[in-house]
């Protein structure tokens, strides 16, 4: 036996790249890491909802109603032919009714609200969701978009107010209108005055008027930022709707585009001021996040924009005088309803009692970045007034 013949064989195999052990590795690496990722991410999402779900817990302990007395209700009502929510809270039924109509349109004051508390020892507060907002929206969806009307809306909102009077066994009650709220509040008072001790407007919209200054606000604050960036196309198409009052409103595509190119900030740098954070609201859900945010969309396409009521509608021409008392309180710089078309339409009001509460330096959310201010000028103005003419009605 030869040398070469006692050796054993050796068989060698080359492996290629990318051959199939290869592959096989790699895609068992690929699918591990994959899981890992599934694993973490279904980790982090579930450590999210539960901290999320206690800091609902505790919110809920936050914003409970104490009194023995007290009222603390939510719940669907059948108005205008559709459940519509309603949510009633307050420390002492005694106490005047306010129903805060919310803005937007579509916008449900619900999520933002928790820094009203204080506001519960002096009034009981009803929040409504409008045709169209919120859990109204989440349990109609767009089956209502041919009643998203003004004349509607203020029918329902005349059905809420004298469910409240039956509700809560109130033969008045204040209303609160801020925005698109105030417009419709308005209606509301015009038609029924019967059902309401005072009107309270914030944010007042007057209608055509109130959108061609925010218009004219808004090309204004464009022309600065053109101006600072020397484009000269941007200011020469700005000058063209500019210098008749209302004009730029027939051109919102110029408005539009310019928005866009220069980057305008945001109309308000709405600060709210609240102890309980939106996200954690208690008894909010995330589903009912997302019916907030559809609501106001589906809503703004209904009632805004050039062919909407707030455009197309002047409150002059339901008349200026009214039977109750009526208070505005106004921002000094609120830009979304600049506070002048409203102290015009302020002036032009005629009734038994009235009072423009200015607030300097204020914007157009007062109500949220400013509730304790809101609230000094509710118990000032507000309580004496309710409490007296219920005396006279008792005597």
């Amino acid at each position: 036996m030869s040398a070469t013949e006692s050796l054993p064989s050796v068989r060698f195999v080359t492996v290629e790249e990318g051959g199939a052990p290869m592959k096989a590795w790699t895609f068992k690496i690929a699918k591990t890491g994959l899981l890992a990722v599934t694993v973490l991410a279904v980790l982090a999402i579930g450590f999210a909802l539960g901290f999320r779900a206690y800091r609902q817990y505790l919110s809920a302990r936050v914003l409970a109603v104490q009194s023995p007395d007290g009222i603390q209700e939510s719940m669907y009502v059948r108005v205008g032919g559709i459940d519509q929510w309603i949510q009633i809270r307050g420390e002492h039924r005694s106490n005047p009714v306010i129903l805060f109509v919310h803005g937007g349109p579509g916008a449900s004051s619900i999520p933002i609200s928790s820094a009203w508390q204080p506001w519960e020892e002096y009034f009981t507060v009803v929040q409504w969701d409008q045709r169209g907002a919120g859990r109204t929206f989440r349990m109609t969806g767009d089956s209502v978009a041919a009643t998203i009307t003004l004349a509607q809306m203020t029918q329902d909102g005349i059905e809420v107010a004298e469910f409240l009077r039956a509700h809560l066994r109130k033969d008045r009650i204040v209303l609160i209108g801020h925005s698109w709220g105030s417009f419709l509040g308005i209606q509301m008072v015009r038609q029924r005055p019967d059902l309401f001790h005072a009107y309270v407007g914030t944010g007042q919209v007057v209608g055509r008027q109130t959108m061609e200054k925010q218009f004219d606000v808004v090309v204004t604050r464009l022309k600065a930022l053109a101006q600072a960036a020397n484009n000269t196309e941007a200011l020469a198409e700005l000058a063209s709707i500019s210098g008749v009052p209302g004009y730029s409103m027939t051109k919102p595509e110029i408005v539009e585009k310019w928005a866009k190119v220069l980057s305008l900030p945001p109309i308000e740098a709405f600060q709210l001021v609240s102890p309980i954070p939106p996200l954690f609201m208690p008894d909010f859900s995330l589903l009912d996040w997302y019916y907030w945010c559809q609501g106001i969309s589906f809503s703004a396409t209904q009632l805004r924009g050039k062919s909407g009521p707030m455009s197309q509608t002047d409150l002059r021409s339901l008349g200026t005088d009214f039977s109750i008392p009526m208070f505005f309180f106004e921002g000094t710089a609120d830009i979304v309803t600049p506070i002048e078309p409203a102290h015009v339409y302020f002036q032009e009001i005629k009734g038994p009692q009235k009072e423009f509460v200015v607030f300097n330096g204020g914007d157009h959310f007062i109500p949220f970045d400013r509730p304790d201010e809101f609230l000094t000028q509710l118990i000032k103005q507000l309580r004496p007034l309710v409490f007296l003419t219920e005396e006279r009605r008792r005597n």
